[in-house]
């Protein structure tokens, strides 16, 4: 508990320990403190000095030995008031800092946020998929779809179809290669293509979904959240639908 405590003041792990045994111990050398912290001299002397500036810790010469003291424990409250008023002091000059680091932040634009899904996560993204597209304006999304990764992607969620279309959920498919059927408020087309596997990618609003296989056969998703992606991919997508 004293450790700790001593810790969130911004003491490192040996200046505690080296200042709870001084405090044990009384007057002590360098070489006492070592022996008793199990911490090398040289590390003991470098913390005394620190514990030094800290108003900790004080030192008298006997004979030719130098030997440390604690201070009365009192001394942290002080240690406390002049850390507190420098973080009064950081705080008012932040008050005017801030407007000039928005300034910057804004000038980089919305940052798009990318997440990783294994294979047993995969299902939460067509859980976001409908969750997200129910409460759109449009209540459409889109997908270019290939037929050797459905099985890996709706095998955890088989009831998918029937949930997005209790919901009342449209999609377009362009189905890249064969396979596919119709459920209802879906519509498809056909991108032929000679590629055995390809990456399935999901374009709902402000999201776009990337799933694929990973080297050991195994479904990977990486999603990214950004408005002007989104927008993008939904251009792309609708221009090669009309060509279709």
């Amino acid at each position: 508990m004293q450790l700790e405590l001593l810790k969130k003041l911004n003491f490192s792990d040996k200046q505690a320990k080296i200042y709870l045994e001084l405090l044990k111990l009384g007057p002590s050398s360098v070489r006492i403190l070592a022996k008793n912290t199990g911490i090398g001299r040289g590390t003991v002397y470098d913390s005394l000095k620190d514990l030094q500036e800290k108003g900790l810790v004080s030192y008298y010469k006997k004979t030719t030995k130098q030997y440390f003291v604690a201070e009365d424990p009192e001394k942290l409250q002080d240690l406390i008031e002049r850390q507190t008023e420098k973080l009064r002091s950081v705080s008012k000059k932040m008050d005017d800092f801030i407007p000039e680091l928005k300034s910057l932040y804004n000038k980089g634009g919305e940052r798009p946020v990318s997440r990783y899904f294994e294979k047993t996560d995969i299902y939460k993204i067509l859980e976001e998929i409908l969750e997200i597209t129910e409460n759109s304006e449009e209540k459409e999304y889109r997908i270019y779809s290939t037929e050797g990764l459905r099985e890996y992607i709706y095998g955890d969620f088989e009831t998918f179809s029937d949930v997005r279309i209790s919901k009342g959920i449209k999609v377009k498919v362009i189905a890249i290669g064969e396979g596919g059927e119709l459920r209802g408020l879906d519509e498809r087309k056909f991108l032929k293509t000679n590629i055995e596997e390809s990456t399935y990618i999901l374009i709902y609003p402000g999201h776009t979904a990337y799933i694929s296989l990973n080297a050991k056969k195994e479904p990977i998703g990486v999603v990214i959240e950004n408005e002007g992606v989104y927008q993008t991919q939904k251009i792309i997508f609708d221009n090669l639908w009309s060509s279709l």
